[in-house]
C-alpha cells in the first residue's frame, strides 16, 4: 500500500534566519497531514469532538537530512511504523523528499488516543478509530504491538 503524500508548499514564514525551513515547521506539517488523512477517511474534528476523543503525543523526533528551502518541491509520505491492533497507540512516520527524490527529514510521532472528558487515555477506543488507523499504509517494516 503507498504512502499518503502531499506536496506542500513552502511559506515565507516557515522559512527561519538562515533561509531554509525552520525546525519547528516539519511538526506543523506533520499535525497538518495526520489531521488532514484523518478527516479524510471520515474522522473529523467535529466527529473527534462528539466522541470526546482525540490524538496526543508522547514523542516527536525529527531527523534533518537536507536543507530545504523557500522554493523547493517538497513532498511529505505519511505512513504506519507501529501499531496496535486496534489503532489506540501508533507510530507515524512522514518523510520529506525534495523534487529530485531525495530525503530531507524524516519525522516519526509516537502517540495515543485520549479521552477527552476524562483526561485520560481512551480504552477501548472507538470503532471509528481503528477502523480509519487501519486504513494507514504500513510502512517498511511495520510492526504490530
Amino acid at each position: 500500500m503507498q504512502a499518503f503524500s502531499t506536496v506542500i508548499s513552502i511559506r515565507w514564514a516557515d522559512i527561519d534566519a538562515n533561509f531554509h525551513l525552520r525546525h519547528s515547521a516539519y511538526y506543523d506539517f506533520g499535525a497538518q497531514h495526520r489531521v488532514d488523512i484523518l478527516a479524510q477517511h471520515g474522522l473529523t474534528l467535529a466527529t473527534m469532538r462528539d466522541l470526546h476523543v482525540g490524538p496526543v503525543l508522547f514523542r516527536e523526533e525529527c531527523v534533518f537530512k537536507k536543507e530545504i528551502h523557500l522554493t523547493d518541491k517538497i513532498t511529505i509520505s505519511t505512513c504506519m511504523a507501529k501499531m496496535r491492533a486496534d489503532g489506540s497507540r501508533f507510530t507515524i512516520q512522514h518523510l520529506f523528499t525534495n523534487e529530485y527524490g531525495q530525503r530531507c527529514a524524516l519525522l516519526t510521532v509516537e502517540g495515543a488516543w485520549i479521552d477527552t472528558r476524562l483526561r485520560k487515555l481512551a480504552h477501548p477506543v472507538p470503532a471509528i478509530i481503528t477502523e480509519v488507523m487501519k486504513q494507514f499504509p504500513r510502512g517498511e517494516g511495520f510492526e504490530e504491538v
